[in-house]
């Protein structure tokens, strides 16, 4: 029943229940806390063409539809958010949530069918070193269209807020991204990478250029230390990028690659690390930084604007892309036990405070029940 009156659609990611990234797990998180407060909601996931739809069509009360796209690098999800929206003529829906800067050239189509919608930007995209000039320059665009286009700008960070107030003169909606930390004790997905709990460091990102693996890596090499280092992640247009890792790695037994992990088996590679490392550049609220916070670990982070805005004085950082620093910081915490666990108590307080996803559902309820008035 929607209790809410309401009907919310969230179009831009790969679908739920999570198995991607940052928006996707936003997606799961959101639509389905949004459910249980009564509203209406639809996640529009992707689908080849002519590819037969899945034959699941709820989660957890949360509807499931798919539209097709072209899985290429640089057509995938601007075509998707097309097929979406176009979907949308069929089976309309009150508000629209729309994310990833990206999408937002095709947007116009909402406007012309006077369906009021907020775009979550995500961070300064068009800096990403994967992308060449088009895709920087079909980033920029984005930019513009969501400046031109949504009702409601949304950025998760002070820093991304700032860059739109600076760059274009729109001031945007913050709301920051939510951190869950689902405690796993030490199980089968340690034992089958032969890891111990608090033996390992742990790094957890897209296995991108700009997210910075190939610097942890090298920078890890240099560290005298027993403990294993944890590359939690991969990408799907990233095969050169992922081979230069391997070739980094190259005998030193302590590097391990799991590839993706989700559900239960990131909790538990979360649950039981003894120190994390974020190394990206370029984005703004970066999940696992923040899920690393909330599950009280001892973190460091990259010292860019937007992780500092993150944690605060609750983790350790380096200056940006100082991969020598980083070995010296991630040696110096090994050897003090103590400020590691203080610095992982300041960190579970900080995530509590900030980033909690229903305090996060609230502000976007709110959100979309002033965006459903003023339509």
């Amino acid at each position: 029943m929607n209790r809410s009156g309401i009907s919310i659609g969230i179009l831009g990611t790969r679908g739920i229940p999570a198995r991607y990234g940052g928006f996707e797990t936003f997606a799961e998180e959101l639509s389905t806390r949004l459910v249980a407060r009564g509203y209406d909601v639809t996640v529009y996931g992707r689908r080849r063409f002519f590819e037969r739809s899945d034959s699941v069509n709820e989660f957890r009360g949360v509807k499931l539809r798919t539209a097709p796209t072209i899985m290429h690098k640089y057509l995938e999800t601007p075509l998707h958010a097309l097929t979406s929206i176009l979907r949308l003529f069929r089976e309309p829906v009150d508000v629209v949530l729309m994310c990833n800067a990206a999408n937002s050239p095709m947007t116009w189509l909402l406007r012309l069918m006077r369906i009021p919608f907020a775009i979550n930007v995500d961070g300064i995209e068009r800096k990403r070193a994967k992308w060449n000039w088009l895709g920087k320059l079909w980033y920029h665009l984005g930019e513009r269209c969501a400046v031109l286009f949504a009702n409601v700008v949304i950025a998760d960070a002070d820093v991304i807020a700032d860059y739109y107030k600076e760059q274009y003169g729109r001031d945007t909606t913050v709301i920051a991204y939510g951190a869950s930390a689902k405690k796993v004790p030490a199980g089968e997905t340690l034992a089958k990478f032969e890891l111990k709990p608090r033996q390992y460091v742990l790094y957890v990102s897209r296995l991108e250029p700009e997210n910075n693996a190939l610097g942890v890596i090298e920078a890890y090499r240099k560290v005298k230390s027993d403990l294993k280092l944890v590359i939690v992640g991969d990408a799907p247009y990233a095969s050169e990028y992922k081979e230069k890792l391997r070739v980094a790695a190259e005998g030193d037994s302590r590097i391990i690659f799991t590839g993706f992990q989700f559900g239960d088996a990131y909790h538990e590679f979360q649950s039981n690390c003894a120190l994390y490392i974020q190394a990206t550049e370029v984005g703004g609220t970066h999940p696992a930084l923040i899920e690393s916070m909330a599950h009280g670990n001892c973190v460091i982070a990259n010292g860019t604007p937007e992780n500092l805005e993150v944690i605060g004085d609750a983790a350790e950082s380096y200056a940006v892309n100082d991969f020598a620093m980083l070995s010296e910081k991630i040696e110096s915490l090994l050897r003090d036990p103590a400020r590691m666990e203080k610095f992982g108590s300041a960190a579970l307080a900080r995530a509590r405070a900030t980033y909690s996803w229903e305090a996060v559902t609230g502000q976007y309820m709110e959100l979309f029940q002033k965006l459903h008035i003023k339509s």
